[in-house]
Parts: structure tokens; C-alpha cells; sequence
């Protein structure tokens, strides 16, 4: 089926709204840290908050150059034709009949087909941190967690999220952690068309650009795990993002469920296991600040990590590239950058310092056939993450014209 497409007008009207450096609103707006020379609406702000998605139609209001560069990869031949895919209540995203999960076509991250480039695995002897499904009530605990130790992580936020909860999203930028991609509304991504995918991601790229000085996300975790040839070229193509996946799981998403499939009795042997085991490759873990109980799974296991000699690092910071495709970290310089700009690259190495080490990842040029050995969670158990609908969004949110501040 079409999908159908109600475009508004979704250009940045000539800036001729920006006052004079010296103009007091500019106390409302700035912004500490290196940013791209924009002067950005304070976080939790109305002006912030305006013109993101308040309900599915109005996700479907992208700024035509995102469509337009989606309508070109597909013209292109850079986005395969894999059909959607469903989910039967209880069960893993289905294709339809002649469609193998695990055939090179296809490639199911759900199913563990690695696509070549992806990131699965961590540096050897190293320990690279990340959350899923924040900013929310819990987060706070594990970001003074991690200042405490001295350690950064990367945040794949969920873009609903970031809009309920402004002021855990600027705790986590001021420890200067990493802020990447979880989607906006934690769907099954294979079950989404084209513009939908280009939508959940495109969405919360933009208010992250908005929130951290006009970096641009360059990482990006399919909730669930769930992601194909089509959704990773959408991606990569059209946005310049790169798929993280994980090569360790604790389930912990589950621990504040009715009905748990773990507690924190398994998630510590687990962490046992993993972390006295072998170094090679490093280890990707799937955790998540969705609940007191996840958070306190990970800062238990904290004393294993240290004893054995594990290294640490942010995912977003494990190789030598940047954390964002623009800027090297969050305290470096930033170059002026739209989400969708595939040429743009971070100012000189030089002039940055990274706020965690820079070991290369290993594994990640596996053969898109190749099956993930280690346990990868099954997509159809984990819940719906996030933690408000479009439908509470306020509808002061929805602007005429979407505002695209670049």
C-alpha cells in the first residue's frame, strides 16, 4: 500500500528571526560548550520543544530534503526492495514467504545475520559502554554513577523521551557522554516503510542536533534489535548513520515487568561469566536506564569490571572515527551541519580531545551471512520502551512550518 504523505513547509524561513549577539534574548538561548556558532533554544524550552512530531500523521511532516534525498537513494539502487515485515503477537518480525532472514537479501539483525559494517562487537580487552531507552526517571542514578567513576557512556535516546525529560538529557550532555539514536517511538523497525524509518530516525537526529550545539548523531540502535538490509541502508545512506548492535544481552529491560525472564540474581551471574571470561572480542553489552533495577544490574557489576582489567569506553568513541558526524566528542568543536548532510566531517582531530580512549572496534567487518554466536535477545519479549506516545505530546508542539534549525 502508498503510503500517504502530507508535506508542510519545512524550510528555516531566512534568519532574519537571530538578533544581534548583544540582544538579551540571547540569554535565553545559549548554550554552554562548543557549538556550530548557532544560537539553539534552551533545552525544556517552548521554542525547543516546537515543531517535533506530536502524533504519527505529524511524524510524516519531514522537511522535504530528507524525502527528497531518501526518493534519490531509492532511485539509485542504494536501498534494497526487502518488504516490511509483521509481528504476530509472541513473535519474532516475519517476511513474507521467499524471504530468508538470513540470506545476504535480507539480513535480519533480529535473526543475528551481521551486515557488513555494522558494529557488534567491542576493541579487544575493552568494556564499551551504553543505555538504551532514556532519558527517564532512573537515569539520573546511573549518570552520577558514572561521574563518579569517571566514566563515559553512549546514550541511544528515544526521541519522545528526550522531550519528556529535558533535564536528564542535559545531565547526561554536561558529564559529556555520547547522545546517539534510539528512534522516536521504539517501533519494529522492519515493520516500517520507508518514510516511516526515514521519520523515526530523521525526527530524533534533529533534536538531538538541537540539543547538543548542532552535533549530528552517527550512531543508531534499532529497538529490539531489529533491522534488515533496507532499514541499515536507510540509515547509512540517507542519514549517515551507522547500526550498533550488541554481542552480550542481560535482559534487564525486563526486570521491572509484571512477569520478569530474569532478576538480579541471573543478570550478576551472567556479568560473572562475561566479564572473568575471555577478552576477545570486547565486549557490547545491552543495558538500559529504563528501570532502578537495570541501572542497578550494571553498578553492581561495576568492582568485576575494575578487578579484572577490563578497559573502558563509550561505543561511540571505540574506534578513531568521531562520536558524532561532525564533532569528535562533546566538548570539542563543532562543524555547521544539517542531519541528512552526508559530506560534512568533524573539524581537525587535532584541536579535540576525546573524552574516553580510541581503541578500533574489532568484528565488525563479519560477512552479512555470518550468524552472531553469542545470545542475541529475542525482539518479540522485549517491550515497548518508550515511555511516552505521540499522542501526549502537547499540541502547541505541531508548528505550521516545522522548524529545522541548522
Amino acid at each position: 500500500m502508498s503510503p500517504h504523505h502530507h508535506y508542510v513547509n519545512a524550510e528555516l524561513p531566512a534568519r532574519t528571526w537571530y538578533q544581534p549577539d548583544s540582544h538579551p534574548v540571547h540569554t535565553l538561548f545559549r548554550r554552554s560548550g562548543a557549538n556550530d556558532g548557532v544560537t539553539y533554544a534552551s533545552v525544556g524550552s517552548p521554542e525547543w520543544s516546537k515543531g517535533f512530531p506530536a502524533d504519527p500523521a505529524s511524524m510524516q511532516n519531514m522537511p522535504q530534503a530528507w524525502l527528497d534525498a531518501l526518493h534519490k537513494a531509492v532511485s539509485a539502487g542504494k536501498i534494497p526492495d526487502v518488504p516490511v515485515t509483521i509481528t504476530p503477537p509472541g513473535s519474532n518480525p516475519t517476511y513474507p514467504d521467499g524471504y530468508d532472514p538470513m540470506n545476504h537479501d535480507v539480513c535480519s539483525s533480529t535473526y543475528q545475520c551481521r551486515i557488513e559494517g555494522d558494529i557488534w562487537d567491542g576493541p579487544e580487552g575493552y568494556l564499551s559502554l551504553s543505555f538504551d531507552d532514556g532519558p527517564l526517571p532512573p537515569s539520573p542514578t546511573l549518570y552520577k554513577f558514572l561521574k563518579e567513576k569517571g566514566q563515559h557512556a553512549t546514550h541511544f535516546y528515544i526521541g519522545t523521551n528526550i522531550l519528556q525529560y529535558p533535564d536528564c538529557f542535559e545531565m547526561a550532555w554536561e558529564n559529556q557522554d555520547d547522545i546517539a539514536v534510539h528512534t522516536w517511538t521504539h517501533p519494529y523497525m522492519t515493520t516500517k516503510t520507508n518514510e516511516e524509518v526515514l521519520a523515526e530516525l530523521g525526527w530524533t537526529m534533529q533534536l538531538i542536533h538541537n540539543s547538543t550545539g548542532g552535533r549530528v548523531p552517527k550512531y543508531w540502535r534499532p529497538p529490539y534489535g531489529d533491522s534488515d538490509v533496507r532499514v541499515r541502508a536507510i540509515a547509512k545512506e540517507v542519514l549517515g548513520l551507522t547500526t550498533v548492535i550488541w554481542n552480550q544481552d542481560t535482559n534487564d529491560w525486563s526486570l521491572s515487568d509484571p512477569v520478569p525472564i530474569t532478576s538480579l540474581d541471573k543478570i550478576a551471574t551472567q556479568m560473572h561469566t562475561w566479564l572473568t571470561g575471555s577478552k576477545k572480542p570486547g565486549l557490547i553489552i545491552l543495558e538500559h536506564e529504563l528501570s532502578n533495577q537495570s541501572v542497578q544490574a550494571f553498578m553492581d557489576a561495576w568492582d568485576l569490571v575494575v578487578s579484572n582489567g577490563w578497559k573502558t569506553t563509550s561505543v561511540a568513541q571505540m574506534g578513531d572515527a568521531s562520536a558524532y558526524q561532525n564533532s569528535w566528542n562533546a566538548s570539542g568543536p563543532v562543524t555547521q551541519a544539517k542531519v541528512g548532510d552526508l559530506s560534512v566531517h568533524p573539524p581537525p582531530s587535532q584541536t579535540a580531545e576525546s573524552t574516553t580512549s580510541k581503541p578500533s572496534p574489532s568484528s565488525t567487518d563479519a560477512k552479512s551471512s555470518r550468524p552472531n554466536n553469542t545470545s542475541n535477545k529475542s525482539s518479540a519479549l522485549h517491550r515497548d520502551a518508550s515511555s511516552v506516545t505521540l499522542g501526549v505530546v502537547a499540541p502547541a508542539a505541531v508548528a505550521a512550518a516545522v522548524y529545522v534549525l541548522s
